[in-house]
């Protein structure tokens, strides 16, 4: 006679899948994105090997687009570290507001669930109730996006080297970024913060080692922080 499954286990099972079938929507957006990622990193030159383990290291998708023109043209490292490190600061919000409720987890179910954090995981776990097995939901709605982001840019690499040099993607690239950042633009602050690094990066074009990209990130984060207190405080 054969056992059933332990209770337990098909718990955490259904938490996992359910935190899956949450993100799937979520992917049919990523996967076109992670596509354009590869693409842009063979027409920098970036090596296969490089652009691949990019996604796999670092994955977060923001960082991996500034950072393929910065390695393009050749900036320090430690510019490149800063420069996505700051992109990456939002991080820490999301990591301190699902802290809570992952107190009882062990290092290492924080390190992996830490490593997989990103906006789109955070989107669908902020929302689910928290309970004793919620980090199996934020486990299988990482895990998904996690192999998305893997697969696409793993077909943008492909398709980036059938297409001939000739085909110039770069405008792709800021295309990508105005997608991701018009409908973030909500409130004052945020307008605030997106016009101002707007017309820093175009004032400060001209500084050497692209620093002028990490001006711009810097000024319109500062007139974010700044409009949060005004527009409050008023």
């Amino acid at each position: 006679m054969i056992n059933a499954m332990p209770d337990g286990f098909s718990l955490r099972l259904q938490e996992g899948w359910a935190g899956v079938r949450a993100e799937l929507p979520i992917l049919a957006g990523v996967a076109p994105f992670g596509m354009i990622y590869g693409v842009l990193a063979m027409q920098a030159g970036l090596p296969v090997s490089a652009a691949q383990c990019m996604s796999f290291i670092l994955f977060a998708g923001s960082s991996q687009f500034m950072a393929v023109p910065l390695l393009a043209g050749g900036v320090p490292a430690l510019i490149l570290i800063f420069t996505v490190f700051v992109i990456n600061l939002r991080h820490a919000l999301y990591s301190a507001a699902l802290a809570p409720r992952l107190q009882h987890l062990s290092p290492l179910w924080k390190g992996l669930l830490a490593y997989l954090l990103t906006d789109e995981m955070f989107a669908v776990s902020i929302t689910r109730a928290p309970g004793p097995l919620t980090h199996w939901f934020y486990l299988g709605a990482g895990a998904a996006l996690w192999t998305c982001w893997q697969i696409s840019t793993a077909l943008g690499i492909f398709l980036g080297a059938q297409i001939p040099d000739s085909w110039s993607l770069d405008f792709s690239l800021p295309l990508t970024f105005i997608g991701l950042v018009v409908p973030a633009l909500k409130d004052r602050p945020a307008l605030l913060a997106a016009l101002t690094a707007g017309l820093t990066a175009v004032l400060a074009y001209g500084l050497p080692n692209k620093l002028g990209l990490l001006l711009a990130a810097l000024v319109g984060i500062s007139a974010g922080l700044l409009g949060e207190r005004l527009w409050k405080s008023g």
